[in-house]
């Protein structure tokens, strides 16, 4: 059947690979919106202080699992915050124990709570080596941060000047280059033979800097990486679309309350773990891709990981628009959701 003609839309049950739930008050409120419909998250280690030890992330995940609301299933599966002082020893264990899935690599000062990652890559060559030889994957913020950089041009600088070197110096290690933004990345990662991947988030599947800067500064669509031109979202939703294994779903969905938000230097980030699925189905269908939702929500992402595919599934039907709030209120104040700018006909049913 066309897609055009799809009203009903049945797949395995989504995961999210780059996912931010905070922590305290925010993570109580967030973390439902995310188990409502993904079944596991790779979730972001960038807390205060960051997660940065095998035990700290044991007890992130314990927090998180109290957390989540009776009558939900949701698997966290955690990363190592990567610093210049990260124990490769340590990295090993939680592996082998089933504490950390992968390790996220924040450049210095790149995006929130940065600030202990990494400036001199040849101290962390041993922790590499070492999750090279154990298979665990680098989670990786492709930006440079440099002050002369202009920031529209930092993920592909980091390409050329962080990514390769480090890949030829290290090529057992499996990459993901996260929240992909630009045609150079696209390529990058379509060029690469083994061992490496590109989440995308929903937002930068919809939005370009016009939506940010256009008629007025929108706080709301501010993140890091920064959105770009028109041509790279269109490479982007290409990439998704496609059903190439190595693009797969990381909604970087990013909770700040609005008055962290709307002030002369705001946060970066954008929530959208509410209606993600929505937004995804209406991106894919005008796409002309809907039967493709699948391979990049739930089948490309375990596959890279080396996880099964979940066996539950989750329907999506269309419909009316679906009245999702403006926002939802947390015990810190309210986190305004992401507004994709057009109605969302797909909702989740079942």
């Amino acid at each position: 059947m066309p897609d055009k003609d799809l009203t009903s839309l049945t797949i395995r049950r989504p995961d999210d690979w780059h996912l931010h739930l905070r922590d305290g008050a925010m993570l109580q409120a967030v973390l439902p919106e995310t188990a409502r419909h993904f079944a596991r998250a790779i979730i972001m280690p960038n807390l205060v202080p960051p997660v940065v030890t095998a035990a700290q992330a044991a007890a992130y995940r314990d927090r998180i699992m109290a957390a989540l609301p009776d009558g939900m299933r949701f698997t966290p599966l955690m990363t190592l915050y990567l610093t210049e002082a990260t124990d490769p020893e340590d990295v090993r264990a939680a592996h082998a124990a089933g504490i950390a899935t992968a390790v996220k690599l924040y450049p210095a000062g790149a995006t929130t709570n940065s600030a202990s990652g990494v400036r001199d890559f040849e101290k962390v060559r041993p922790v590499l080596d070492v999750m090279a030889e154990i298979g665990m994957p680098l989670c990786v913020h492709g930006e440079v941060t440099d002050h002369d950089i202009d920031i529209f041009d930092r993920e592909a600088v980091f390409i050329d000047k962080i990514l390769k070197p480090l890949r030829k110096k290290v090529p057992d290690l499996k990459v993901v280059m996260e929240h992909v933004t630009t045609q150079d990345a696209v390529d990058y990662v379509r060029d690469s033979h083994k061992n490496m991947a590109a989440t995308i988030t929903t937002h930068h599947l919809i939005i370009n800097r016009n939506h940010i800067l256009a008629g007025g500064i929108k706080p709301h669509f501010y993140c890091l990486p920064v959105a770009k031109r028109e041509a790279h979202r269109i490479a982007l939703v290409q990439a998704a679309v496609s059903g190439d294994k190595r693009f797969f779903l990381g909604t970087d969905s990013a909770p700040h309350v609005d008055a962290a938000k709307l002030q002369n230097c705001g946060c970066a980030g954008i929530f959208t773990a509410t209606n993600t699925m929505s937004c995804l189905a209406e991106v894919f269908e005008v796409a002309g891709q809907l039967k493709k939702l699948e391979a990049f929500t739930s089948i490309n992402g375990p596959m890279f990981y080396g996880l099964p595919p979940n066996e539950a599934t989750i329907t999506l039907t269309k419909g009316d628009p679906v009245p999702y709030p403006d926002r939802i209120d947390t015990p810190d104040g309210p986190v305004t959701m992401f507004d994709p700018g057009f109605d969302l006909h797909w909702r989740v049913t079942g």
